[in-house]
C-alpha cells in the first residue's frame, strides 16, 4: 500500500475493519540512536500511569489526556515519548501498539496489561493496577539497594583510607625508623613490606581490577555465566535469603497483577520470567510454564525448582483449587515484601557493629603497628 505516512495507512485499514499489528516501510530504515540517551525513571512512569487512569475515569478522551500529560512533563525525553504515543493513537494505532514502540520505557508487562484493558473496556482500572505495581516494585528495589549500598560504602571507604596510608603515610615512618637504626617489631615489618608492595604495584593493581570487572561483566552476560552467578547469589549466607525473598515477592506481585487483569496464565508466566531479575528464577518459571502447558498445576513444577518456599507452594495450590489465585498471589507478595523490609532492617542493625569492628581492626591495626617502634623508643629513653 502506498501512503505518505504510517498514520494514513492505519486510518485506511481501520475503515476496512482491519487492525494492523505491524506496519513497516519498504526498504531499509536507518535509525541512529544516541548511547547517552537518558532513561525514563520508573517513578515518572508510575505518576504518568496514575494520572492517565484518573483522566480516563473522569471521561477525558485518551488523545486529549496524553496531550495534557505531555505538556506537563519536566523530562524532555519522556515528554517526547508521550507526544509520539499521542500522535500514533491519533493516527489510528491502539494505545498498546503505540506503547510497544518504546520498550525501554514501557515493558512487556505494561503493554500486555494495556491490551487486556483495551479489550475489556477497563483501561482506567488496569492503569491504576499498573501504577500500584510500579510503585511497590520500586519500593522493593530501594529496600534491597539500601541493604547493599551501606556495607559496600563502608568497605570502599576503608580500602581508600588504607590505600592512602600505605602509599603516602607509611613511607614517611619508614624513613624515620631507618634514621633511628632501631630493630622493628614484627607487625611494623609486615605493614612496611605491604606498603612497599602496594606502592610498587599500585599502577598494575588498578588496571587489573578494572580488567577483572570488565571480564566479569562479559561472563555475566553469557547464558551459562549468568546462570552460575545467579545461583551462587541465591546461596550466599547473608544476602542469599534476602534475594530469594525479593524474587518470590516480585514473582507473586507480577503474576497476581497479570492474572487479576485477565492475562492468560501461560502468557503471564512468560512475562514474569522476563521481569524475574535472576536467571535461576527465570529458568524455574519457564520450566513451570512448560509443565503447565502439558497439564500440570502451577504449584507442582514450582515446588520442584527448590527456589520457592513450601508455604508459597501451598498457598498457590490453595489459590488454584479455590479459583482465587490472583488474591492468593497478592497476599504472598504482601507477606514477602514485609519480610524483605524486616530482613533489611535486621541486616543493617547486625552489619553496623561488624563493620565498625572491621574498620577498627584494619585501620587501627595499621596505625598501632606504626606507633609500636615509637613507644619502644620512648620506653628505652625513659
Amino acid at each position: 500500500m502506498e501512503a505518505p505516512n504510517e498514520a494514513a495507512i492505519r486510518i485506511h485499514l481501520r475503515q476496512q475493519n482491519i487492525v494492523p499489528t505491524k506496519i513497516a516501510a519498504k526498504g531499509r530504515e536507518i535509525r541512529i540512536s544516541s548511547p547517552f540517551k537518558k532513561k525514563v525513571k520508573a517513578r515518572s512512569v508510575a505518576i504518568f500511569t496514575r494520572q492517565l487512569a484518573t483522566m480516563i475515569d473522569a471521561g477525558l478522551p485518551l488523545v486529549q489526556s496524553l496531550e495534557i500529560l505531555s505538556a506537563q512533563q519536566d523530562s524532555k525525553v519522556f515528554k517526547e515519548i508521550i507526544r509520539q504515543i499521542r500522535e500514533d493513537v491519533e493516527g489510528g494505532s491502539t494505545f498498546a501498539g503505540a506503547l510497544r514502540k518504546h520498550p525501554g520505557t514501557f515493558n512487556d508487562l505494561y503493554t500486555n496489561l494495556v491490551v487486556a484493558g483495551e479489550e475489556g473496556g477497563i483501561l482506567d482500572n488496569i492503569l491504576t493496577r499498573l501504577a500500584n505495581y510500579i510503585e511497590k516494585a520500586e519500593a522493593l528495589k530501594k529496600k534491597v539497594k539500601s541493604a547493599l549500598i551501606y556495607p559496600a560504602t563502608i568497605v570502599g571507604v576503608a580500602v581508600i583510607v588504607v590505600g592512602i596510608l600505605m602509599i603516602f603515610v607509611i613511607p614517611v615512618f619508614e624513613t624515620m625508623f631507618k634514621s633511628a637504626g632501631q630493630s622493628l617489631p614484627l607487625p611494623t615489618l609486615i605493614v612496611l613490606t605491604l606498603s612497599k608492595f602496594i606502592k610498587k604495584y599500585v599502577f598494575l593493581f588498578i588496571p587489573a581490577v578494572i580488567l577483572f570487572f570488565y571480564l566479569f561483566r562479559k561472563y555475566y552476560k553469557t547464558d551459562g555465566g549468568k546462570m552460575i552467578i545467579d545461583r551462587l547469589l541465591l546461596k550466599l549466607p547473608v544476602f542469599g535469603p534476602l534475594l530469594k525473598k525479593v524474587a518470590v515477592a516480585r514473582f507473586s506481585r507480577t503474576l497476581g497483577t497479570l492474572v487479576s487483569s485477565g492475562v492468560p496464565i501461560l502468557d503471564g508466566l512468560t512475562i514474569v520470567s522476563r521481569t524475574a531479575g535472576n536467571r535461576a528464577v527465570e529458568t524455574a518459571i519457564l520450566s513451570a510454564r512448560s509443565s503447565i502447558r502439558e497439564g500440570e498445576t502451577i504449584s507442582e513444577p514450582l515446588g520442584r525448582s527448590g527456589i520457592f518456599p513450601p508455604m508459597v507452594i501451598q498457598m498457590i495450590s490453595v489459590g488454584e483449587s479455590t479459583g482465587a489465585l490472583d488474591s492468593m498471589l497478592s497476599k504472598i507478595a504482601e507477606f514477602y515484601e514485609e519480610e524483605v523490609d524486616v530482613t533489611v532492617s535486621n541486616m543493617t542493625a547486625l552489619l553496623e557493629p561488624f563493620l565498625m569492628i572491621f574498620l577498627g581492626v584494619v585501620i587501627g591495626g595499621v596505625v598501632i603497628s606504626m606507633y609500636l617502634p615509637i613507644f619502644n623508643m620512648a620506653s628505652a629513653i625513659g
